[in-house]
C-alpha cells in the first residue's frame, strides 16, 4: 500500500474523530525528519513505534485495510508517548499531537483503554475521589515511609513509593512576604491536580515569585482537572466536560492572566478552544479562555525576572541542570523563559543536559499503563543527568519531576528535582532575610 494520500480512498469510519483528523494524515509525507525525534522509534527501533509508522496505522484503520479492533493496532498507539517531539522536527507541519488523541477516541469506544487507565481517569474526573486520594498520598508521604520503600521495594511498587517521595521539596525556603507592585496587570493561577494535591509548595512559590515580580494575584473558584490526562487516552468527552467546567470558572475571573506551572495542563488549556471547536454554545468561549493562559515561566520572563541570590557570595554555586518538559517545548513552543528564570538566580551554575528535548517517559499516566517502554525512554535521560554532575534538575511538570526524581532515586543518585519556580523562591527568600537585592 503506497504511504501517500490517496484522496479517493473509502472511508471506513465515517463521522468519527479519526476520519476528521483526515487533513492531517494526509499532510504527513512520510520523509523520516521525525524518526529520530521519537523517543520509542529511537529505543525500540520498530517503523510501527514511530510517527510516521504509526501515521500510517490511522490512514490504514481510516481506508479498512486494517480493523479498528486490530490488537498490533492497539499495541503501536498505545506505545506512543505523546511527547509530539516529531511535531517540532516535522517539516510539514503535520498536528500529530491532535491526530493521536483522535485515534485513540476512535478506539476508546472499540477497545476500551487498560484497567488501570480506567480507574486512574474516573478519580481525576471525580471531585471528591481525587481529594481523597491525594490526601491518602500526602499521609503517606509524611510518615517518610516513601523514602525508605523507594530504595527497598521491588519493581514497579518501589517506584511508585519513589515517584511519591519526589513529590518532597528538596529547596528549604522560609516565608516570606513579596514586594512587588501590581504594574504587570493581574493574573490568576490554575492550581491543578497533582500541583496542588502533592506539589503545595511549588502553588505557593509560585504565587510569592509572581507578587515579588508585580502580577497581582486572584484565585479562581470551582476549578476542575484540566482534561488532559482524559484527551490523551482518548476521552474525549471527559475532557471535554472539564475544559468546559474550567471555561466557567476561569470566566468569572477578571484576572488578564491564567497562569500555569505544570507543562501538560498548560498545554491542554491553551487548546481548549480546539477541543470544544465543534460545540457552538462553549467554542468562542473556550478560545477566550484559551488566549489568557500563559505558562508562569513566560509571565516571569516578561518582567525579568527580578534577580536574587541563592546563597551567600563565598558560598560554591549550586550545579543545576534543566530538563524541558516536552508539553512546554513541543507543545507550547516555550523555550527560552524557563531558562531566563533560572538564570535570574545568582550563585547557581547552570549546565546544560544533553538530549534535554527528549521525553523522560512520564507522559501522564504512561508510566503505569506501558512502564517497560517507560523505563527504556528514562535510562537514557538518566545517564545524561549523571554527565552533568549536577545537584538538582529543575523542570516544569509534575509527571516529569516524579518521574525523574524516581529514578534518580532508584538508580542511587544523590541528585534531586525541582519545580524552577522554587529556586527563584528560594533566592528571593534569601535576599528578604538578609535585607538585600541584586
Amino acid at each position: 500500500m503506497s504511504a501517500f494520500p490517496d484522496a479517493g480512498a473509502p472511508c471506513a469510519l465515517p463521522n468519527t474523530p479519526l476520519a476528521a483528523a483526515k487533513p492531517g494524515i494526509d499532510a504527513c509525507v512520510h520523509c523520516g525528519f521525525c524518526l529520530q525525534a521519537c523517543p520509542t522509534y529511537v529505543n525500540l527501533e520498530d517503523e510501527n513505534d514511530s510517527p510516521r509508522g504509526r501515521i500510517l496505522l490511522m490512514r490504514s484503520v481510516l481506508e479498512g485495510t486494517l480493523a479498528a479492533d486490530d490488537p498490533d493496532v492497539r499495541t503501536h498507539i498505545d506505545r506512543c508517548l505523546g511527547c509530539r517531539a516529531c511535531e517540532t522536527a516535522c517539516p510539514s507541519g503535520v498536528p500529530y499531537g491532535h491526530m493521536l488523541e483522535a485515534m485513540r477516541a476512535t478506539l476508546y469506544t472499540r477497545q476500551p483503554p487498560p484497567f488501570v487507565a480506567r480507574v486512574v481517569l474516573g478519580v481525576f474526573a471525580r471531585r471528591w475521589a481525587l481529594a481523597l486520594a491525594l490526601f491518602g498520598a500526602r499521609v503517606l508521604r509524611a510518615t517518610r515511609l516513601p523514602r525508605l520503600l523507594a530504595r527497598v521495594a521491588p519493581g514497579r511498587l518501589g517506584f511508585a513509593f519513589a515517584m511519591l517521595a519526589s513529590t518532597e521539596s528538596p529547596v528549604r525556603a522560609r516565608r516570606w512576604s513579596p514586594r512587588g507592585t501590581d504594574a504587570r496587570g493581574s493574573a490568576t493561577l490554575l492550581e491543578g491536580c497533582v500541583m496542588r494535591g502533592l506539589l503545595g509548595h511549588a502553588n505557593a512559590a509560585t504565587r510569592r515569585v509572581l507578587r515579588e515580580n508585580d502580577y497581582a494575584l486572584v484565585r479562581t473558584r470551582g476549578q476542575r482537572c484540566c482534561g488532559a490526562l482524559h484527551a490523551h487516552a482518548g476521552d474525549l468527552d471527559g475532557a471535554r466536560a472539564l475544559a468546559r467546567a474550567n471555561v466557567a470558572a476561569f470566566e468569572r475571573t477578571s484576572a488578564d492572566w491564567i497562569v500555569v506551572n505544570s507543562a501538560g495542563c498548560g498545554a491542554m488549556m491553551k487548546e481548549y478552544g480546539e477541543l470544544l471547536a465543534d460545540d457552538p454554545a462553549w467554542s468562542t468561549r473556550a478560545r477566550a479562555v484559551s488566549e489568557r493562559v500563559r505558562d508562569v515561566s513566560e509571565l516571569l520572563a516578561a518582567a525579568g525576572p527580578k534577580p536574587a541570590r541563592l546563597a551567600s557570595r563565598d558560598a560554591a554555586p549550586l550545579r543545576v541542570t534543566y530538563d524541558a518538559p516536552c508539553h512546554l517545548l513541543h507543545a507550547q513552543r516555550v523555550v527560552q523563559p524557563p531558562l531566563a528564570v533560572l538564570g535570574a538566580v545568582r550563585g547557581v551554575d547552570l549546565v546544560a543536559l544533553a538530549d534535554s528535548d527528549q521525553c523522560c517517559g512520564s507522559a501522564g499516566i504512561y508510566n503505569l499503563v506501558e512502564p517497560d517502554t517507560s523505563d527504556a525512554v528514562l535510562a537514557p535521560k538518566l545517564a545524561r543527568i549523571a554527565e552533568t554532575r549536577a545537584s538538582l534538575v529543575a523542570t516544569g511538570n509534575p509527571g516529569c519531576l516524579m518521574q525523574l526524581g524516581a529514578g534518580l532515586r532508584r538508580c542511587g543518585s544523590r541528585t534531586r528535582v525541582v519545580h524552577p519556580v522554587e529556586l527563584l523562591d528560594a533566592a528571593y527568600s534569601a535576599a528578604h532575610t538578609q535585607g538585600t537585592a541584586e
